[in-house]
């Protein structure tokens, strides 16, 4: 944010004469120098020079009362004023503590430099707006004091005289803005904190489907009602033809920490639109609140055949529309902080896409630094869709039997179910293998949960019956409320009416349409269907739909659409085979929005109806309709054994698939398809991974057989394949089937007590790395049970480390939490040869020493460091550290060191450790402050020197340059441009 942004409306005509009474003017030969000043020679407070800190204050004063005084709203609340300017004299004093010299001041650049200015100063304390008003001011300062070095110093005129034009025309620049920039500051926070505490209420909670529960109570939580699904993001890369990379798996809501834009595939009810709540609501609960979440439903956005939205109607159908300060949204876009939450590609026609994705790519040229999220269903656009716009594609996952207990516990919590009613639906998941497969999204869990509570612990155990069941449900909700009796009507018919309403969508695309249109439809049905004149007319029969039902809901005032997708499909399939429109569906069986209708239709139909649907799609001959006829198999409860054997047959023509979408698309037709995967042994690389994808898919455990088969594969990438789809089955089956016995063993991540407890018996010593919420006892249990080669611990700080007694073979450590309490006795005498600490304890130093096989060690630790606390001998090759203060003494003893990096804070205590670093004949790559190269340069000499790394981005001054260049005449010059500090 520039200082016009924030409220701060001086011109330099005001400014520069204030700033330059800090600065001491440079006495008779200064303009001779042949070296950069430091920024403490400048300053007037300095040896009793021209100000002290009665005038600093004065000064201050001013610069907050001119500030005050400009047009424009107040920045500042009244009565902060006295403390914002005691606030300024301190970080102005500060000036006098800083070691940089004016040239690296100058190369910082007014921002950085305000940044380094107050770090250096004492913490304002300060209220929100009053440090924000303050940061402005010394941004401000620093700006023209920038101005002041390139004017004053020979040196720095003769070497930045491009920063001086830069700084003069950014002067120019803001003096130019202020009659142009209207101030926007107070109305854009004051509208931001009203939007976010909007999108955190208008997206916290969700319905607990299909029960008819006391008023207020059937909402529930979001935070706990929300299950973390697994999304599968595949590499790109390779030659065509080649591109069969292994899935890379990390939790959904990860995402666009590690991804700037994502297309989410999911199934429908597999979780898109609750991930997008829940990361609506955790960016406008977030930290500082930076993040500005915009939710866009393209459903509801094009209900209507509209044009997609530019920035300023991201809020149109919000009750804050028109609100908005004007050009608000352009703002948030154009500096970065917007999170768009694009929902449902899928649900606009398939001709309006490449007009959807053209909106996109125009809003992202326009605005590029925002993070993205577009979700659909997987088949609705083709792969690479939003390549050009470097989207990272991934999918959804089902549920894996852990997220399904989750999801049924908090479901029956939320729902405050009977006693004993989770138990006995958990238990029946886990031994009833239809069940099972079905619990596969929150949605059918959602569906199974309401039905086992509605009909006493009896369930479906089809799709199909599940669906029918669930509709059976909803439309025998009755009202509760006390004495008042209406008229009902039986389910028949309301299903007869229902279904017209799901073929009008189907047929036209639509996932809503106006409430006169649904009328309408009624009304042309009424007079066949006479049981429904019970309610009255067509308006009375809609509302009595919209209103008691729970199956339609309204989104807007003159719009409808039904709850959920599924539930329109299925109706609508029901609804072509009464009109018997076999043709119809025959004719849109490439349409991606028809492919759960073809397979409702499918499982609804006689069994010549099937006959004829399956017909027609096998004769179809695309991809898709193969594909499509081989799915509906499953859902065929009768069919003529001669056309199941053919559409087997034809599918064969698909394998093996070329690629992870395809491979996807296979596994999705059910277990059937494992009988025509590549054999384990005797398939390559490119078909074990699409066979491992495809069989993962299916979520069936008959495939954990078929994946055993490639546990002693010889590909690295085949080995990762399996283990990703530990948590997609039952974990201790996978586990004792699949993980341990690879061979090699596996690297595996473990994040939830139940997977360490799943764990017992490697075959070859694993590499773990513990995550997430594993607790003591569970990591304790585990590591008595199993040796390790490699453990990583990335956990709450830990009281101890006593579990890692007794690993005889763990060679590699990492830990990245361990605090000034952790007992860390439990680490002496461990094998380890490769170590990474994060780490407070003050017991370590002396732990380390004795790891006499140690080769290499990255220590980052408040506490100092001492080379005395290496382990004796010559063993050590790399060594990186990040301590307060570093004493190399004796370091030159380890003459095998190959990578030596010092740290950013590193300061040569005196002749005897440049002596030290000199005895590293072997040394191949340094990294140290660019501070001491000066000293460096002038006492080191190393001879096998390659990479010589210097903390920041700052050019060297050429003589310098020149001077390296020649004392170490192999190695080249790179920056760590990222200091992380402890």
């Amino acid at each position: 944010m520039d200082a016009t942004a924030a409220g701060i409306r001086l011109a330099s005509t005001v400014v520069g004469p204030l700033i330059k009474k800090l600065l001491r003017t440079e006495g008779e030969g200064a303009g001779l120098v042949d070296r950069p000043q430091r920024i403490s020679s400048y300053v007037s407070w300095r040896e009793k020079r021209d100000l002290d800190a009665a005038d600093l204050r004065k000064l201050a004063d001013r610069l907050v009362r001119e500030a005050l005084r400009a047009p424009g709203e107040r920045p500042l609340p009244p009565g902060e004023e006295a403390g914002v300017a005691a606030a300024l004299a301190a970080t102005l004093h500060a000036l006098g503590d800083l070691t940089l010299s004016d040239v690296e001041a100058v190369r910082l650049g007014p921002a950085a430099f305000a940044r380094r200015l107050r770090a250096a100063a004492p913490h304002p304390g300060l209220s929100r707006d009053a440090e924000l008003f303050h940061d402005r001011l010394v941004e401000l300062a620093c700006l023209h004091i920038l101005n002041f070095f390139t004017q004053r110093s020979t040196f720095v005129a003769a070497t930045l005289v491009e920063q001086s034009r830069l700084h003069a025309e950014t002067i120019a620049k803001v003096d130019e803005l202020l009659t142009r920039l209207p101030r926007q500051d107070g109305r854009d926070t004051a509208f931001e904190e009203r939007y976010l505490s909007y999108v955190a209420r208008r997206h916290s909670s969700l319905t607990i489907f299909g029960l008819d529960l006391e008023p207020g109570s059937s909402r529930w939580p979001l935070d706990a009602a929300y299950v973390s699904l697994t999304a599968r993001a595949a590499e790109t890369g390779g030659p065509e033809g080649t591109r069969n990379p292994a899935p890379r798996f990390l939790p959904a809501e990860r995402l666009l920490t590690e991804h700037d834009r994502v297309l989410l595939r999911g199934d429908a009810g597999s979780g898109k639109t609750t991930l997008i709540q829940w990361l609506a609501v955790s960016a406008a609960g977030g930290p500082g609140r930076g993040v500005i979440p915009f939710v866009l439903p393209l459903r509801t956005l094009t209900r209507h055949g509209e044009r997609l939205p530019a920035p300023r109607d991201f809020l149109a159908g919000t009750p804050l529309a028109g609100e908005a300060p004007e050009g608000w949204e352009s703002r948030v876009l154009r500096d970065g902080r917007a999170l768009l939450l694009v929902d449902g590609i899928d649900e606009i026609p398939e001709d309006e896409r490449d007009g959807a994705r053209d909106w996109l790519a125009d809003l992202i040229t326009a605005h590029p630094h925002n993070r993205w999220l577009v979700t659909s269903r997987p088949s609705a656009v083709r792969r690479d869709w939003l390549s050009g716009e470097v989207f990272t594609e991934v999918t959804l996952d089902p549920m894996s039997p852990a997220n399904v207990r989750a999801f049924i516990e908090r479901w029956h919590t939320a729902a405050a179910g009977p006693e004993g009613y989770a138990e006995r639906l958990q238990e029946s998941v886990r031994t009833k293998p239809d069940l099972a497969r079905l619990a596969t999204n929150p949605l059918l869990c959602g569906l199974i949960c309401a039905l086992h509570r509605e009909r006493h612990g009896f369930l479906p155990t089809g799709r199909k019956e599940l669906y029918a069941a669930a509709l059976s449900m909803l439309l025998h909700r009755r009202d509760r409320e006390r004495g008042l009796r209406r008229p009902c009507m039986a389910e028949e018919p309301q299903l007869q009416l229902l279904q017209r309403l799901a073929l009008w969508l189907v047929r036209n695309g639509r996932p809503a349409m106006d409430r006169s249109r649904a009328e309408a439809l009624i009304a042309e049905r009424l007079p066949a269907v006479p049981a429904a004149g019970v309610l009255g007319d067509a308006r009375a029969v809609f509302a009595y739909f919209l209103e008691r039902t729970g199956l339609l809901r309204a989104p807007t005032v003159d719009t409808v659409e039904f709850v959920h997708r599924t539930f329109q499909d299925f109706l609508g399939a029901r609804a072509a085979l009464d009109e018997g429109g076999l043709d119809e569906l025959a004719l849109h069986t490439d349409d991606d929005q028809w492919e759960d209708v073809i397979r409702m239709a499918v499982a609804q139909g006689r069994p010549r109806e099937r006959t004829e649907i399956i017909r027609a799609l096998l004769d179809r001959g695309t991809n898709r309709s193969v594909l499509l006829a081989y799915a509906s198999l499953q859902y065929a409860a009768e069919l003529d054994p001669a056309l199941r054997a053919e559409a087997e047959e034809a599918v064969r023509h698909l394998l093996p698939p070329r690629n992870e979408q395809e491979a996807g698309e296979l596994g999705r037709t059910g277990p059937l398809v494992l009988e025509l995967l590549a054999d384990p042994a005797t398939a390559d690389e490119h078909e074990a991974l699409m066979a491992i994808t495809a069989a993962g898919q299916t979520l069936s455990e008959l495939a954990i057989p078929y994946l055993a088969g490639f546990r002693a594969s010889p590909s690295d990438r085949v080995r990762e394949a399996l283990v990703s789809l530990w948590v997609r089955f039952d974990i201790r089956e996978y586990a004792r089937e699949v993980i341990e016995r690879l061979d090699p063993a596996p690297v595996l991540g473990i994040v939830t007590d139940d997977e360490a407890d799943a764990l017992h018996a490697f075959e070859r010593h694993p590499a773990l790395f513990f995550t997430g919420e594993v607790s003591h006892r569970a990591l304790s249990e585990l590591c008595s049970r199993v040796q390790v080669a490699s453990l990583s611990l990335n956990l709450g700080d830990l009281r101890d480390l006593d579990f890692l007694r007794g690993q005889t073979s763990l060679v590699e450590l990492e830990v990245t939490r361990c605090g000034r309490e952790t007992d860390v006795t439990g680490l002496r005498g461990l094998p380890l040869e490769v170590a990474r600490l994060y780490a407070s304890a003050p017991g370590l130093h002396d732990v380390i020493s004795g790891w006499t096989r140690l080769r290499a060690l990255e220590l980052y630790t408040p506490l100092p460091w001492s080379a005395g606390s290496l382990p004796p001998g010559d063993g050590m090759e790399i060594l990186r550290l990040d301590a307060p203060t570093v004493d190399v003494t004796g370091l030159g003893r380890h003459t095998g060191l190959r990578v030596l990096n010092l740290g950013y804070r590193w300061q040569p205590s005196g002749p005897a450790d440049w002596a030290e670093l000199s005895q590293l004949e072997q040394l191949e790559e340094l990294a140290v402050p660019d501070e001491v190269l000066e000293g460096l340069v002038d006492h080191v000499r190393l001879p096998s020197l390659r990479t010589l790394r210097l903390y920041g981005d700052e050019e060297l001054p050429p003589r310098l340059e020149a001077r390296l260049a020649d004392r170490f005449p192999g190695a080249e010059i790179e920056s760590y441009t990222t200091v992380y500090e402890q």
